[in-house]
């Protein structure tokens, strides 16, 4: 029996709060699992940025990415490591750099999934883009975009197609604000979207491996109160919980997304859960928005990346999408093709060989989580993120905020 270490590399940006609870834990865990004959133990680095060949071993079995959605240097060590030194990657960086909200929009509705009806609209301006000038002026056609929203219906939402935060989303309520909204989108590409009104709730799943928790959201609120402090029981039957994990988790197998969330509205008309926002890989991980959530996605990000390290799970490096197709072309009822989508993605997912490791080689991870999510380190993790971001004269108020919010989900938890 020879003593083998895995290697996890953390790939952070502004991160600074899960990384702190996601090492300080796994010392504590003091993980030995026996596997295959051999003893495994756990290494956690962070890793650096820095000039580096192509010939250049990848020296992690696992790396945690938070940057390839937006760094191009870290992508392409990351893509190269895949293909060259079998690295296992959260999210596959391909996908990610591919998959705009538009094309999972399509995707899904092409499996049956209730997306608002939903157009793509040329974008508004284009002098300032001397490559796509002539191209437009020969080929773009004029069109009528009152009768778009007529024919759609009101309200709508205006949002770029390869998503929305900082670039901002409009609620679009008469024909005055669309062209309004429409002219000011400039030189974006804009998806223009149905809205779901009325609707009784605003359900974000989180999708980490086949590990799903879904937050009641409240989206006028402030960013640190938006995700709500009610269990889901509280919220959702069984069945709608079953809905949002099937539909979470197929998303995610389909486009290889480890870690991924899922907004969805239910239509207060029909009781039809629409998922509206899904193409969300690397979602917000941070204690000053996640708070009562935070410790949940802390041993979620250490499961995963435990269970991955320790079995050598190979990386999906392309997609066979077939499977998702031929469930699609059965003459079934939407809600049994999803059961069977959901199905599917627990496979590709190796939910069962998960759980069993987890309930194998992880038992006291609940204990030790708890534990430390008392302690004066865990509270220096929340008060360094709130200080990132709040100002100075604040910061104290909020880190109290949030600390008190964990040591409720501990209470709960007990």
């Amino acid at each position: 029996m020879a003593n083998v270490t895995r290697n996890i590399g953390l790939s952070l940006g502004a991160d600074i709060c899960w990384p702190i609870c996601f090492e300080q834990i796994i010392k504590r865990l003091a993980l030995r699992i026996p596997i295959g004959g051999d003893t495994i133990d756990f290494n956690v680095e962070r890793v650096t940025i820095e000039p580096f060949a192509l010939t250049q071993p990848v020296k992690y079995d696992v790396v945690i990415d938070r940057l390839t959605h937006w760094y191009d240097t870290t992508r392409e060590w990351i893509k190269k490591g895949v293909l060259m030194d079998e690295l296992y990657v959260f999210n596959n960086p391909w996908s990610v750099q591919s998959m705009e909200k538009h094309t999972s929009y399509a995707a899904m509705t092409a499996l049956g999934m209730p997306v608002p009806e939903t157009w793509m609209l040329p974008p508004k301006a284009y002098e300032t883009l001397p490559d796509l000038k002539p191209t437009l002026k020969q080929y773009a056609r004029l069109f009528d975009l009152a009768a778009i929203g007529k024919k759609m219906g009101y309200p709508l939402f205006m949002k770029p197609y390869d998503g929305g935060g900082w670039k901002g989303v409009t609620r679009i309520k008469d024909e005055a604000s669309l062209k309004k909204a429409y002219d000011e989108s400039g030189t974006m590409v804009m998806h223009l979207q149905k809205a779901v009104e009325p609707y009784d709730r605003f359900v974000r799943t989180i999708g980490f491996g086949p590990q799903t928790h879904s937050v009641l959201y409240d989206p006028d609120a402030p960013l640190h109160d938006r995700y709500t402090m009610k269990r889901e029981a509280e919220f959702l039957t069984p069945a709608d919980q079953r809905i949002l994990e099937d539909t979470t988790l197929t998303i995610n197998a389909f486009f290889g997304w480890d870690f991924n969330s899922c907004e969805a509205l239910r239509s207060s008309k029909d009781g039809v859960w629409y998922p509206i926002d899904f193409a969300n890989p690397c979602p917000d991980s941070q204690v000053t928005s996640l708070h009562y959530h935070f410790p949940w996605l802390v041993k979620s990000y250490l499961k995963w990346a435990i269970f991955t390290a320790a079995t050598k799970r190979p990386m999906r490096k392309a997609f066979d999408w077939e499977p998702f197709y031929a469930i699609a072309r059965e003459e079934l009822p939407y809600a049994q093709k999803l059961q069977q989508y959901g199905a599917l993605s627990r496979k590709i997912l190796e939910a069962d060989k998960f759980e069993e490791f987890c309930a194998t080689h992880l038992k006291h991870l609940d204990e030790v989580a708890w534990e430390f999510f008392s302690t004066d380190t865990a509270k220096d993790a929340v008060r360094q993120k709130t200080a990132a971001l709040f100002p100075a004269h604040e910061v104290e108020k909020f880190t109290e905020l949030f600390f008190k919010r964990i040591q409720q989900w501990r209470a709960e938890q007990k």
